[in-house]
């Protein structure tokens, strides 16, 4: 098959700046999106990906190179090389996905179907014009991502999570679960981590709350990070584990590995599924109970999700003081009655009280965090356990945000606030040296955003 021989034309084509320049970012993206689709759609590129040997891509990059010299746009030869080579390298990667991840706006690609694809900006979701050939293409780069992390996918085992080589998370279903034909999400990391000033720039919270945490996590509380799906909970647990010594040892648990911890002595540990016979999956919890033979400071599972509940419960009150883990709830008493439930899943018949005794004297702070609906985030409730009355476990806030409205643009409108309370922890914090500003827990401390 000499692909490099076929003559070609193709619809796409760019414009210029008012001075002949180099095409803007959008305007080039969309023009390698249309040549791109030119490939799709008269080429064998199933065959050409299963090859993916050298000829293979030289035949294709001939073939991209015709392409582009017919493009009447205003490039020199070393442009039209370099656009070629960035088309190679997006047939042969995550094919017409390649754009959306070299695109630093996106934060979520959604694929419903190999014709329907959709991203998310600045918190807002919209349709894009990349599309797969059919259904065999689109499977082909799923398989492509799961195989690269030891991961399967297919009719006996149609869902699954991977992850891609900069840690962005990848959730794959496929019919008959998904309808509609295989349904692929990422959900991507920005290249440059969060860092604890992005937190304050972007009013995520204010200097008086991000000071309480970092006292907190150096002076080894437990603490667990709350919140929905795209929240932020795993991008404030990475900012956190900045303040932990560089003398104590981390173990991390996840399901797919996704947290990038600022901090180099750490053993890293991920779920495996089970093989096409159904055996040799570990699951959370074991590797839970492995990591206490570790010899670990602290245990940070990137998010508890089932029985591991009670293995991290009992991890905080065995002498792993500083452990810190993310839940899926909408407030810290959800957050609570989740971890119950789960700790429950357990099925060691141990008592709905005795539980909560293990959550009251294990968690010392909840975070809550929360995406509105422009994309911004904020932290709405810094929350502190304060032990039982009766049967309940207690609660005080220490911080919060209140809602004021919206703004004319659209985003929400509110302030941080401290309570008034001062935190029970306060006197450990003060006698391991760890001051806090006599006027912090003060209400008057509130900023209005």
């Amino acid at each position: 098959m000499n692909m490099a021989s076929n003559r070609v034309s193709v619809g796409a084509s760019g414009g210029t700046t008012p001075n002949g320049g180099a095409l803007d970012f959008t305007a080039y993206q969309e023009l390698k999106n249309g040549i791109h689709r030119y490939l799709l759609n008269h080429l064998p590129l199933e065959n050409v990906l299963l090859a993916e040997d050298e000829e293979t891509r030289s035949q294709v990059l001939a073939t991209i190179r015709a392409v582009v010299a017919r493009l009447k746009v205003h490039f020199g030869p070393q442009e039209r090389e370099n656009l070629s080579l960035e088309i190679l390298e997006e047939v042969f990667g995550l094919g017409p996905l390649e754009p959306l991840l070299k695109d630093p706006s996106v934060s979520d690609i959604l694929v419903n179907g190999p014709k329907e694809v959709y991203v998310e900006r600045a918190g807002v979701l919209e349709e894009t014009n990349v599309t797969f050939k059919n259904d065999a293409h689109l499977m082909h780069v799923i398989n492509k991502v799961v195989s690269a992390v030891g991961r399967r996918v297919d009719q006996s085992s149609p869902l699954v999570d991977a992850r891609l080589s900069d840690g962005s998370r990848v959730h794959v279903v496929l019919p008959p679960l998904a309808i509609d034909g295989p349904h692929l999400s990422i959900r991507r990391f920005a290249r440059a981590p969060v860092a604890e000033s992005d937190l304050i720039v972007n009013q995520t919270l204010t200097g008086a709350m991000l000071g309480l945490l970092k006292a907190a996590v150096a002076a080894r509380l437990n603490i667990v990070i709350s919140g929905g799906t795209g929240a932020g909970k795993t991008s404030l647990l990475n900012v956190l584990s900045a303040y932990i010594s560089p003398k104590e040892r981390i173990v991390t648990i996840e399901d797919s590995a996704e947290l990038q911890l600022k901090r180099r002595h750490v053993v890293r540990l991920e779920c495996r599924p089970a093989n096409a016979d159904g055996r040799g999956a570990v699951g959370a919890r074991q590797l839970v109970i492995a990591s206490l033979r570790m010899r670990p400071n602290r245990i940070i599972v990137g998010e508890v999700r089932g029985e591991e509940a009670l293995d991290m419960l009992q991890a905080m009150n065995t002498g792993h003081d500083g452990s810190m883990t993310t839940i899926h709830a909408n407030s810290p008493r959800d957050a609570l009655s989740r971890i119950e439930t789960m700790a429950l899943m357990a099925n060691l018949n141990l008592p709905e009280k005795a539980i909560r005794k293990q959550i009251a004297s294990a968690i010392a702070l909840i975070v809550q965090i929360e995406r509105f609906h422009d994309g911004t985030r904020r932290l709405t409730q810094v929350t502190e356990l304060t032990g039982m009355e009766r049967d309940v476990v207690s609660l005080q806030d220490i911080f919060v945000f209140e809602r004021r409205g919206v703004s004319p643009e659209g985003r929400p409108v509110g302030v941080f606030s401290a309570t008034g309370i001062r935190p029970k922890f306060a006197e450990r914090l003060n006698a391991l040296g760890f001051t806090l500003p006599a006027d912090m827990f003060e209400p008057a401390r509130s900023q209005a955003r």
